[in-house]
């Protein structure tokens, strides 16, 4: 049982950058991503091209996929989405337009990835080798994937709570409209938080490829995933994305280990589920009063 404990932690800890990316996308900006889960892939290609054909680790590519998938994001918000914010009479047209057109656009970035890469899985052996902690052996790639994970949701956490950068993104996340009354420019952090939630994603895609097997249409399943743990953990807040994400981890490699790995999926439905009936407004939530 602590075997399935850690082995959980160590995934949920990749599963909440993921998610973190998607937060921030949606808690801030406004915009329900459903291309999330195909910006993650292609972190997780472009960490594979670099190690495959340069023999550059992918823990360095982090500095290239990183900042390109910043800029990617960026654009993105800025030439497609920032229309459909303008024009949006109210909060709810604005997220069903959002739906639609990450819709499609996570069917075109599954093209272009397939046209770019081909159809077929790929992965790649990288740090491999087995590490001991308190009596039992893990995979290296997965403890290197959660440290990474983590040190990097810790610096987003820091950044968010103490730079006046942080604080007008919260603003923002809060009230878009007092935000504005104060002298914030909306749109423009609304882009730096879709650039940044793409950054973030991508890198999770870079650290989930040292041991998980993608392909350029697997997206939709991490997309899926994010979105559970975003609503378990509550839209806009960054630690109930954490404890979300180990949450699902843990249910996910117990069902594994325990039941049956087809059963997963099943898992973390039925924990999605559980949030939507019985608290809505995610872990950390207050209650509407």
């Amino acid at each position: 049982m602590f075997f399935i404990l850690i082995t959980g932690l160590l995934l949920g800890g990749t599963y909440a950058l993921i998610a973190m990316g998607l937060n921030l996308q949606y808690g801030v900006a406004r915009i329900m991503n459903l291309a999330n889960g195909e910006m993650l892939v292609a972190g997780g290609f472009a960490a594979f091209w670099v190690y495959t054909a340069g023999q550059v680790s992918p823990i360095a590519a982090l500095l290239v996929v990183a900042p390109l998938a910043f800029v990617v994001n960026w654009l993105i918000y800025r030439i497609m989405l920032r229309p459909l914010v303008k024009r949006a009479k109210s909060r709810g047209a604005l997220e069903v337009d959002s739906i639609l057109a990450t819709f499609g656009l996570s069917f075109a970035l599954v093209g272009i990835m397939t046209w770019a890469f081909g159809g077929g899985y790929f992965n790649y052996s990288y740090l491999s080798g087995r590490l001991d902690i308190f009596g039992s052996s893990y995979a290296q790639n997965r403890v290197v994937a959660f440290s990474i994970a983590s040190l990097i949701a810790a610096a987003l956490w820091l950044w968010l709570s103490y730079t006046r950068a942080g604080l007008r993104m919260r603003a923002v996340a809060v009230s878009p409209e007092s935000a504005r009354l104060v002298g914030i420019d909306v749109p423009a952090v609304s882009a730096l938080a879709f650039g940044l939630g793409g950054a973030v994603t991508a890198s999770g895609g870079a650290l989930i490829s040292m041991f998980f097997t993608l392909d350029a249409s697997v997206g939709v399943l991490f997309t899926m995933k994010a979105l559970i743990i975003v609503i378990m953990g509550g839209v806009g807040d960054i630690r109930g994305t954490i404890v979300a994400a180990l949450i699902l981890g843990v249910a996910e490699t117990f069902v594994a280990r325990v039941i049956d790995p087809g059963l997963t999926l099943a898992a973390a439905y039925v924990l999605f589920l559980g949030i939507l009936l019985f608290r809505p407004q995610g872990l950390f939530g207050k209650k509407p009063t």
